[in-house]
């Protein structure tokens, strides 16, 4: 497979990136006011949205025509064999004799007759809506068809036909030369991949009244899915096939968005989802005898409250201005009781301290209380009468507690304990953490404390069983390597890996909203544009808004896709996730995440890229409405754009994951100025978003500098508030920091080394050669037994011929010393 090429994004301090003029005071302006305004989200983060979401997101708005020929099809065919009788009037029976009639003619060598037959079957897995009354009865005529497709085998039959297609050299070469590629050239993939998507994510999903045979039919499709089965490898390694072909333009006419889909889906139901994680990570530290974690991160995060967002530039201009205006009736301006209850909070603020949080730069951009957004309106009224005074024990309201229990690691102790002998006693004891002689009262205590709260993660386990492994492989013999599905994944994916990961990245580039078209970029819209192009407003309209939304699902499918892939191979091996997180980083994936939040995010998480008449089934059970300019410009009701908001903590996740205890790359962030990106993040009032832009904050809040820290005490305390304590981890203060050398290129080729090494032992066919014994005994060696292919006599004079009595002997050579 040719090498592909990475995605650049120079600095994110260029042109490109950062708005001028008049359209950068636009965008300000616009950001201050939906921060004025912008409400708590209610937004709950899980695998995926609900199903119907995630089964409409499928289809394009372009596509909508062929669910009438899809039904055209299966009736014209079902007519003949049930004689005026319906679908859903049938017994199973009958419905199974039917289907093997259908899977029966899948085989004909007709193309067309073929995609005829597989639009009737996508028919029944659309869950026949022309029966069909209501959208909860599309549903569950879809879940039944689907389970019974299942059964009959109809998903390895469509699989075969999707690798012919694949390998189609004839439609690729067609596709390359057309100058603009539309829906017509991707039917037959976009039929096979929506049926394989809607059988995927409905039988992954599971209900209050599934069948006893369902759920078995569950687990042995996810079975089938996750082992190599499928030509020696697992299904999700053909789909990433596909991406890596599309990216390298030899198949522009591939659906992509579907792919990505049902590559996601597909990862989802084999390995399991972030609950499925959280119990396998469980298990797995019962299994390494580690003790049980400190609490359940899901729960932790869901129980979190938002902050209110940050002040923007505009917010901070306005608030001088009206300093300015009315210095002298400046009391009747403020609202007293707000600031009566954050002083009620915070007992040990004094007036020092009142006057700075007053300084307009020093509130550049920190995050307030919990106050509610409609409070911080500022109302011309007199204040309140102020409260009766209470003694000071009453009134103080201490703090509940921290969401996070603190965690320390072993290094940690270790540095600690090291500083401390080297201060009170003036030589060092290497690792031991035992031993305290000779250290004072005040250390004894803090290294009891210290081990509390000493959290060894699976990871380092594993990397010190490595290093066991490496150094004695002959004493300690073979390694056990569990069968798991992400196990087997990584053995497929690891040949071509830096293939795959540059060809998502590159993906990621081309939907991102910030990307600008140019003329070398990957098409990714063949599967959204129609043969004929627009020609009134509306049309128009339409069509903006279907490639805005399918640029959203990309992003979706493959931010989702990366995290999961990150999150389940750290939890299988930690070399596995590094190697997959270090081609992320040399592709570029950490500038490309900071470019895709220099944007409105505001705007972003609240677009309204969607025409709810239009989604599936509502389309195909209610009759549709006129569609007006101003219905599409109206959008839907809802608060904010779930998969975006989605789509956001997803990409924030992943950056921490590329970044965490990596001093190299958190200097990168450093680098591409990501602060000031990041603090505009913060603007959605959603808590587990605001969570994972605080973390990022924090790792590199010590390089930032003393003024920026002074000018940012409320995002500072919000991080004390919401991200997990390391106990001596000196993140507020970088005292001495600056002294450290960031060499980036040395941290990365030490990892490096222990992957390479790790994957040579683990999965090198010729590994211990040198330890393997020799036989110099000619007569044995040519006594063993060599296969030969079966073939092999026909042609073994000619193999004489060519290979021994043509080829001329030097037996002089042979006498000579080498």
């Amino acid at each position: 497979m040719e090498e592909m090429e990475v995605p650049i994004i120079n600095n994110l301090n260029d042109d490109r990136l950062r708005p001028r003029g008049k359209d950068a005071f636009k965008d300000q302006q616009k950001e201050s006011e939906s921060s004025m305004d912008s409400p708590n989200l209610e937004f709950e983060y899980g695998d995926t949205d609900h199903l119907t979401a995630e089964l409409s997101e499928l289809y394009s708005y372009t596509e909508e025509p062929e669910f009438a020929l899809n039904r055209d099809y299966f009736e014209e065919d079902f007519r003949s064999h049930a004689r005026g009788r319906r679908w859903i009037e049938l017994t199973v029976e009958e419905q199974r004799a039917y289907v093997m009639r259908l899977l029966d003619a899948l085989e004909v060598t007709d193309r067309d007759k073929r995609l005829k037959v597989a639009r009737a079957i996508l028919y029944l897995a659309q869950g026949v809506f022309d029966e069909c009354d209501t959208e909860v009865d599309v549903l569950h005529w879809s879940r039944h068809n689907v389970f019974l497709l299942y059964d009959m085998g109809i998903f390895t039959a469509l699989l075969e036909l999707l690798s012919m297609e694949i390998d189609n050299s004839q439609a690729c070469s067609s596709a390359v030369r057309k100058p603009a590629i539309s829906l017509a050239d991707s039917t037959e993939l976009r039929v096979l991949l929506s049926i394989m998507y809607l059988m995927v994510e409905t039988i992954r999903v599971q209900t209050e009244d599934d069948r006893p045979e369902w759920t078995a039919a569950r687990e042995a499709f996810k079975a089938e899915l996750g082992s190599p089965l499928y030509n020696g490898e697992p299904f999700a390694l053909l789909l990433f096939t596909m991406v890596t072909k599309f990216c390298s333009m030899n198949a522009p006419h591939f659906p992509m968005k579907k792919v990505l889909l049902l590559l996601w889906k597909t990862i989802l139901f084999t390995l399991g989802g972030f609950e499925e994680l959280q119990e396998m990570k469980i298990r797995g530290r019962e299994r390494h005898s580690l003790p049980p974690l400190p609490e359940d991160s899901i729960k932790v995060v869901r129980a979190m409250r938002a902050a209110s967002p940050p002040a923007s530039a505009m917010e901070l201009i306005e608030q001088q201005q009206q300093q300015k205006r009315g210095r002298r009736s400046r009391r009747p301006l403020v609202k007293q009781d707000s600031l009566d209850t954050y002083n009620e909070r915070d007992p040990f603020k004094n007036d020092d301290a009142r006057d700075e949080e007053e300084d307009p730069e020093d509130t550049d951009s920190g995050i307030e209380g919990e106050v509610d957004p409609l409070d911080r309106d500022v109302i011309i009224q007199p204040p309140p009468p102020p409260p009766p005074l209470r003694p000071l024990a009453e009134r103080v309201n201490f703090p509940k507690g921290l969401p996070w229990a603190p965690k320390v690691r072993e290094r940690d102790i270790e540095h600690f304990l090291e500083t401390s002998r080297n201060k009170f006693i003036g030589f060092t004891l290497g690792n031991d953490t035992d031993t305290l002689v000779g250290l004072p009262r005040p250390i004894h205590e803090s290294v009891k404390t210290l081990k509390q709260h000493k959290y060894v993660s699976i990871a380092e386990v594993q990397i010190k069983r490595e290093e066991e492994l490496q150094q004695c492989p002959l004493t300690l013999g073979e390694e056990e390597v569990e069968e798991t599905p992400t196990e087997m994944l990584y053995l497929g994916m690891l040949p071509n890996l830096s293939q795959y990961v540059i060809a998502l990245l590159k993906l990621l580039l081309a939907a991102a909203p910030t990307s600008k078209a140019k003329t070398d970029s990957i098409n990714i819209l063949a599967d959204v544009l129609p043969e004929e192009m627009p020609i009134t407003v509306l049309q128009s309209m339409k069509l903006g808004i279907d490639v805005n939304r399918h640029k959203e699902i990309i992003v979706k499918a493959i931010s989702a896709l990366l995290l999961l892939l990150l999150k389940h191979l750290k939890l299988n091996h930690i070399y596995q996730f590094e190697i997959v997180s270090q081609h992320l980083v040399f592709a570029n994936c950490i500038p490309l995440i900071l470019k895709f939040f220099n944007q409105n995010i505001m705007s972003y998480i609240s677009a309204k890229n969607s025409i709810c008449v239009l989604d599936f089934p509502h389309c195909v059970v209610h009759e549709m409405p006129e569609l007006t300019a101003e219905s599409l410009e109206a959008g839907d009701n809802n608060q904010f754009c779930w998969r975006n908001l989605f789509s956001c903590i997803n990409l924030l996740r992943i950056l921490n994951k590329l970044t965490k205890w990596k001093h190299s790359r958190t200097m990168m962030l450093v680098v591409f100025k990501s602060a000031p990106i990041l603090k505009r993040a913060l603007k959605v009032k959603q808590a587990m978003m605001q969570l994972y832009v605080l973390k990022l904050l924090k790792i590199q809040t010590k390089y930032l500098g003393r003024q920026w820290r002074k000018s940012n005490m409320k995002t500072m305390s919000a991080i004390y508030q919401k991200v997990r304590h390391r106990l001596n981890d000196d993140w507020a203060y970088g005292n001495d920091i600056d002294a450290r050398p960031w060499d980036f290129q040395a941290e990365e080729c030490a990892l490096r080394e222990s992957i390479e090494k790790f994957n040579s032992r683990r999965y090198d066919k010729n590994k211990n050669g040198e330890f393997m014994p020799v036989d110099n005994c000619l007569q044995s060696v040519l006594g063993q037994r060599v296969d030969l292919p079966e073939d092999f006599h026909y042609s073994y004079e000619m193999w004489l011929e060519r290979e021994v009595f043509s080829q001329p002997i030097q037996w002089e050579g042979l006498l000579q010393n080498p």
